[in-house]
Order: C-alpha cells, then structure tokens, then sequence
C-alpha cells in the first residue's frame, strides 16, 4: 500500500485547521494536494475540489485517481465560488492566492455572509487587503496561524460570518494579538510588517500628489501602531 504524501508546511497549516467530518470545498484547488489529503488521512469523506483553468483541474483529477479517492472527489471548473451551492460545503478553504483574490472571491459569492460557513484562508500576499475585506464585511476572525515556509512568513486565517470589532490600522497589518496567544514566529513577523510599512511611508515621501499624501498617512499610523504591538508583544515575552 502507497505511504500518504505529506504536505507543505503552508499547506499543513491549512489542513490542520479543518476539522473532523466537514463538508468541504477546495476553491483554486490547482494539484489537489489538500483534499486528497484530507480524504486520504479520513478528515473529509467528500470535497469539492474547484478551478478557474483546465489544466490543474486535470491535474487534481488525475492525483485522486492516483491515490484512489476519485470517488469521494467531485471537481468543478469555475471561477472561485460560482460553481459551488452553499450546501455542498460546510468548510471552504482558499489557499495560495492574493489577498485581493481571495476577498474578491468571498464578495462575489453572496451566500458567504451566511452563517453556517466556516472559512480556511491562506494568501500569498496582500494579507493587509484580506483583513480589511473580513474587517468592513461582516466576517469574525476566530484564529489565525503564522507558518514557516523555507525562509517566508505565512499567515493562515479561520473565519466565519459574525460580529467583531473592527480591525485597527496596525490589525488590518499584522493581525489582533493577545497575552495568551501561542505565537512563536509572531516577533519576526511584527517586525517584518513594520519595516514594509517604513519601507513605504520612506517611498511614499517623495511624492506631492494628494493621492501618495493620504496613503502615506495610513501607512503613517499603521507603522507607528504595529511599532506598539511589538512593544507589548516583547514585553509579554519577558
């Protein structure tokens, strides 16, 4: 019998945010990596594994005909949620996108503000854009996960339709922290989101148009924010 693959660290992340006996969707599920697993390991009995192009909807087909779980795989070509009806899915996880995509993506799908939905996303970037949609939407951050990939920071976000208070400039960036959370790689990663903000307000002032002028004021106080998190971050730690 065929050992089970293993994940990606990114990947993994994900998965592991899924729980027992869901129903789940895979939107952009591109190799089909993560239903398959999931399937093969008993976490799912079924997925909906969906993509806007042919070619790695063939590619998914073909990894659960290899694995031999084709039968517990249904694979649709559509664009994000368009093909997909709100009952088939209890779990919808999006993975491996911009943050931009993934918002556009719960936008055009009406039924995602709809309670019964819970939501695994994971960008690659534009995480600021991705917060800010959940943020100003209706949608309740529950977790979020940061994920070590050979030297790139990842975060991994559950979410679900709910009440939650509104996100800070310095949230929309780098996440809400508590005491108590259990966040190893959250230090490098404050800190890395700081000097993107620097970074930007340090471009941003060599520009006069209004436009660059009120940008640079948001990545103003979204600095000098994430800047007071990393301060109470480290003072957590002592």
């Amino acid at each position: 019998m065929k050992r089970p693959f293993s994940l990606s660290p990114r990947l993994q992340a994900v998965a592991d945010m899924v729980p027992a006996g869901a129903r789940l969707a895979d939107v952009g599920t591109d190799h089909g990596r993560l239903p398959v697993w999931l399937i093969q390991h008993g976490i799912v009995e079924r997925a909906v594994c969906s993509d806007l192009r042919p070619g790695p909807l063939s590619r998914a087909r073909a990894l659960a005909e290899r694995w031999q779980v084709s039968d517990k795989a249904v694979f649709r070509l559509c664009d994000g949620l368009s093909g997909i009806a709100p009952h088939e899915a209890d779990v919808i996880t999006i993975a491996g996108m911009g943050g931009e995509t993934i918002a556009e993506i719960l936008r055009a799908a009406q039924w995602t503000g709809e309670p019964g939905h819970r939501y695994i996303l994971q960008a690659m970037s534009g995480m600021d854009g991705l917060r800010r949609h959940l943020s100003g939407n209706g949608f309740v951050i529950l977790k979020e996960v940061l994920v070590e990939e050979g030297e790139t920071l990842y975060v991994v976000i559950l979410t679900q339709p709910g009440e939650m208070k509104p996100l800070t400039e310095g949230e929309i960036w780098v996440g809400r922290q508590k005491r108590q959370m259990d966040a190893p790689l959250r230090s490098r990663y404050l800190d890395q989101e700081l000097q993107k903000l620097r970074r930007a307000v340090a471009g941003l002032e060599r520009s006069q148009r209004p436009e660059d002028v009120e940008k640079r004021k948001w990545y103003e106080l979204a600095a000098w924010e994430v800047a007071r998190m990393k301060k109470e971050w480290e003072e957590w730690q002592r």
